[in-house]
């Protein structure tokens, strides 16, 4: 018993600031989505976005972005991630501080940075044209790409440390054994390497596609008036017309979709081929 009302005091204090400033303000909000202007329980918050094709774009285009971001930082990261398994220990540090040091500076600061780079102005469209390859600047921001960009960037490293700390679990010896056995390189990284890696790739597209999804600042800057996000719309109703109830709803619906999606996603990979290797 004594240990047990030690646990409590332990974890009481968390467990009174998680109640106090998320739980509380979410049911607070949720209760919130569904007042009408006469502050009436009512749904036509929630009424309004099934029925307006404008709200389901935005809905389909965040999805769609934060597809296209699991997308990059899987592709992008996981030769990053087996060069560090692979790599010494010195080596993997170096990588490792390589891959968290722009996450010391602030999202708004790098975002600018990519301004720099992708601009009508900037690095890339400059050296295009001196070298003749265009004759007119790439639209490179201000669009979905440049979405797609900046969320790659910053959310990169945790499909690199998420991948690599299942890379760093897989026994050696397994793929030398299945060298001996006849299977080339790239049948071992298919067979072997990549079923043993699944847990991580798990983990790294479900929080790049969470986080992707709940992004607010690289859209609203990397994405311009052009590229309106869920976020961004559920921000300018509560900031700019003063439309609570609708910004609330778009927030909690933002949040249902994400936790569905996640959710199939995860159950429709660990219930087939490779369910062996997330029940071990």
């Amino acid at each position: 018993m004594s240990k047990r009302i030690s646990i409590l005091l332990l974890t009481a204090p968390s467990m009174i600031v998680l109640l106090g400033v998320f739980l509380i303000p979410m049911l607070l909000m949720l209760l919130l989505s569904f007042q009408d202007d006469t502050q009436a329980f009512s749904l036509q918050n929630y009424l309004l976005f099934i029925q307006d094709p404008f709200y389901l774009e935005i809905l389909w285009r965040t999805i769609r972005i934060s597809l296209w971001t699991v997308l990059c930082t899987l592709l992008l990261g996981f030769p990053v991630a087996m060069f560090m398994a692979q790599a010494s220990g010195r080596m993997r540090g170096v990588v490792t501080i390589l891959i968290l040091a722009p996450h010391l500076i602030s999202v708004v600061i790098r975002n600018f940075g990519w301004v720099v780079v992708l601009g009508e102005k900037g690095w890339i469209n400059e050296t295009l044209l001196r070298l003749g390859v265009i004759d007119q600047p790439l639209r490179l921001m201000y669009n979905e790409l440049g979405v797609v960009i900046g969320l790659t960037d910053s959310f990169i490293a945790y499909m690199v440390l998420a991948i690599a700390t299942s890379l760093y679990a897989i026994d050696p010896p397994l793929s030398k054994a299945a060298s001996i056995l006849g299977a080339s390189r790239l049948r071992t990284f298919f067979t072997v390497t990549l079923p043993l890696t699944l847990p991580g790739i798990i983990a790294g597209t479900t929080l790049v596609f969470s986080l992707s999804m709940s992004a607010f600042v690289t859209p609203a800057l990397m994405g311009g008036t052009s590229v309106k996000v869920m976020p961004v719309i559920a921000y300018e109703q509560i900031m700019s017309t003063l439309n609570w109830p609708l910004g609330a709803a778009l927030s909690f619906l933002l949040l249902g979709s994400t936790i569905l999606l996640v959710t199939l996603y995860t159950r429709l990979i660990e219930t087939k081929r490779y369910k062996e290797v997330f029940a071990s």
